[in-house]
């Protein structure tokens, strides 16, 4: 399938001043290994990281567990969108390169300087589709990078608003991705990444805070509906691709940004026990 381009947008600026919506973030946060402001070792530790942060969820399933993790997870720091070019060169950043971030599609290594721009530069990728609820970029749910990552524009044209499956035709410069016409299939080692992104939203987005209720369902072409698919799918992503120590520092990282995590990422069991 031949991926489409984006047309050319102006280069956003560094970040200077946060939008007036936005609480204000140190500039430490966004420093390469920043360490998350909880009582575990960095890359998810145990221990004390359900005893302190998950305090109140543990030994909970069910709507119960949903919840109170809901709970946990909506106390934030909330970033605007142009906030999160940098945030996102922090929280990807390749570990073999720290001048580069790493594609979530297309498992590419890419020079953190080239955003934004080109339809070869990487851009903003929401992974639950900003059209599904049409939340846009707003503070909140459009600027929470638990679901946004770098990837090479012209990818993230291809993808789309579609929901998630498996099957379809091979994506342009994005080996082992796959698209048809309402769904996307991302390269192996990113589909937990993906079910877990997605699960997060679902949990943190329930309509209480002005924003749409967001809610996985079992199927593909949801279109604008505060819905994305297919959750028996994305089930299946989360226990055949476990969390690795770069999600897993990644979601440090974006802790020690953003001040909340990604339960899945730490407690993958958790979907199975809240999605039956």
């Amino acid at each position: 399938m031949s991926a489409h381009r984006l047309r050319r947008r102006w280069r956003r600026p560094a970040l200077a001043v946060i939008a007036a919506t936005a609480v204000a973030v140190p500039a430490a946060a966004f420093a390469t290994g920043s360490s998350p402001d909880t009582p575990h070792e960095s890359a998810s530790g145990t221990g004390a990281l359900d005893d302190a942060y998950y305090e109140g969820a543990l030994g909970k399933t069910g709507p119960e567990l949903k919840s109170a993790l809901h709970t946990i997870v909506s106390k934030q720091t909330k970033l605007s969108y142009d906030e999160v070019w940098d945030a996102l060169q922090t929280t990807d950043e390749d570990p073999g390169n720290p001048g580069n971030v790493l594609l979530v599609y297309s498992g590419r290594s890419q020079a953190k300087s080239a955003h934004g721009g080109g339809a070869d530069d990487w851009n903003r990728e929401h992974v639950w589709a900003k059209s599904h609820g049409g939340f846009g970029t707003a503070t909140g749910p459009g600027t929470d990078i638990h679901h946004l990552r770098p990837e090479d524009a012209s990818v993230n044209s291809a993808r789309g608003n579609l929901d998630f499956d498996n099957g379809g035709e091979p994506v342009d410069q994005a080996p082992g991705s796959r698209a048809d016409g309402d769904s996307f299939e991302p390269r192996d080692a990113a589909k937990g990444d993906v079910a877990r992104m997605i699960l997060y939203m679902a949990l943190r987005y329930d309509g209480t805070d002005g924003f749409p209720d967001l809610e996985p369902n079992d199927k593909a072409g949801n279109g604008s509906a505060p819905a994305m698919g297919r959750l028996s799918v994305l089930k299946q992503w989360n226990d055949a691709d476990p969390p690795d120590t770069l999600e897993k520092t990644r979601n440090d990282r974006i802790h020690a940004i953003q001040k909340n995590r990604n339960p899945f990422i730490d407690h993958p069991e958790w979907a199975g026990e809240i999605w039956k």
